[in-house]
């Protein structure tokens, strides 16, 4: 369903050297698979999710999902298969300010199809225990409902693969729970890919792939000291 190969990205810091990030021979992951990445902060977790979601493009490399290979689309394209195909729950919800919970699921359907399934949305966030705060804009929310709002919308389009940067980290601990097992429980019953990023060995093990970003990922190995290998 996903595969990367000989995927490369570094970035240009202000003194003008070029930061590697980002060195992978080969990743894959199955339709319905559930894997989770951990690894030391800053070793290329989050821009990895960007390159496979087509926010970022890699410098050289393939990211096939399906029979699409994301990084020769230009920016539109990916823009409108992202909305599609990937769900992806951010570190920072990155929700609009303007609109309700409701409407701001309702509007990522709109983005992917232009019908929004009304129904669906309510279910989604009642869920994820929102069904009193449908109606409240993101600023009248806690951190923890805002991110429950965006694991709600990430699920809104029965997305392919879903791609989730931490999404328990802001969510208080009677809810963390809660939010893990919609996401699991949501992406078994679609068939639905799972790529989920986290620093806590307590969600990590409740997963049955586990993949430590330094083992396949060579800039990682490099710093760690450790030796990469293919997924």
């Amino acid at each position: 369903m996903l595969l990367l190969k000989d995927v490369k990205k570094t970035f240009i810091q202000p003194d003008g050297s070029v930061l590697p990030v980002l060195d992978i021979a080969e990743f894959r992951v199955s339709a319905g698979e559930q894997v989770v990445l951990v690894g030391r902060s800053g070793c290329g977790k989050t821009t990895l999710l960007h390159i496979i979601a087509g926010i970022s493009r890699p410098d050289s490399g393939k990211v096939r999902i399906d029979d699409w290979d994301i990084t020769l689309m230009p920016e539109a394209e990916r823009d409108r298969f992202r909305a599609e195909r990937i769900g992806y729950v951010f570190q920072t919800f990155n929700l609009l300010a303007g609109f309700t919970a409701l409407e701001n699921v309702l509007l990522a359907m709109r983005f992917a199809r232009g019908r929004p399934d009304k129904q669906r949305a309510r279910r989604l966030l009642e869920r994820v225990g929102l069904s009193h705060r449908m109606t409240h804009r993101p600023t009248m929310l806690s951190v923890g409902e805002q991110q429950r709002v965006a694991v709600a919308r990430a699920l809104a389009n029965k997305p392919q693969l879903l791609l989730a940067d931490e999404p328990t980290a802001n969510v208080d601990a009677g809810h963390q729970q809660q939010i893990l097992d919609l996401i699991q429980e949501a992406c078994a019953e679609e068939n639905v890919a799972l790529i989920i990023v986290t620093h806590s060995s307590e969600v990590a093990a409740q997963f049955p792939r586990i993949e430590r970003l330094e083992q396949f990922n060579r800039v990682a190995a490099v710093l760690a000291g450790e030796k990469p290998h293919s997924a």
